[in-house]
């Protein structure tokens, strides 16, 4: 069962540089499991996409939502 989701502080956010980006559950899971870095691809890229994918995890986790892996 979902939790309550606690709204997000939009000053807060703003003042880490951030901006809101609402995705449906479905679109979180497959970007929390995408990733096409190419092979020998940097660091800085790497981690990159390492935080978009964590990031896409939490949210899910903080709806109380599974990362559903057949939701492709």
């Amino acid at each position: 069962m979902a939790r309550p989701v606690q709204p997000t502080d939009p000053e807060a956010e703003r003042a880490q540089g951030r901006v809101a980006l609402w995705l449906d559950p479905s679109d979180l899971a497959w970007l929390s499991r995408r990733c096409d870095c190419p092979e020998g691809a940097s660091e800085e890229l790497l981690d990159r996409c390492a935080r978009i994918r964590f990031r896409a995890a939490a949210a899910l986790h903080k709806a109380g939502l599974k990362d559903d892996a057949s939701a492709n």
